[in-house]
């Protein structure tokens, strides 16, 4: 799994590409974590998830969302989804974690707007 950070003002955002499955999710776990650490020790309020690039999730990636929220909370961090595409948008909605989550139709820009 192709892993990246971005740093835009008071966010830290995690980008994955491809699947989120029984093979991943415990790399994209702590991916997220690590975001989600990088975000507590620099200041940042905001933990971003970029979901455009996501294939499929699986339930145990939602797990590692729920485990991510839960994570973001003991360390004062809000974590939020961007950008799903049509599949994750989908995947979210049956799934009711698009109640469970905000989720912003695009990522923040670097100058902290929505790109």
């Amino acid at each position: 799994m192709e892993v990246s950070y971005g740093l835009p003002p008071g966010a830290v955002i995690v980008s994955a590409v491809g699947r989120v499955d029984e093979a991943s999710w415990e790399e994209f776990g702590s991916h997220v974590a690590r975001g989600i650490e990088i975000a507590s020790n620099e200041g940042r309020d905001t933990v971003v998830i970029d979901l455009s690039h996501i294939d499929y999730m699986s339930s145990r990636g939602l797990r590692a969302l729920t485990m991510a929220k839960q994570e973001g909370i003991a360390a004062g961090v809000s974590v939020r989804l961007a950008a799903p595409n049509d599949v994750m948008r989908e995947i979210l909605a049956i799934s009711r974690y698009d109640r469970l989550f905000p989720v912003d139709d695009a990522l923040p820009a670097r100058d902290g707007s929505e790109a």
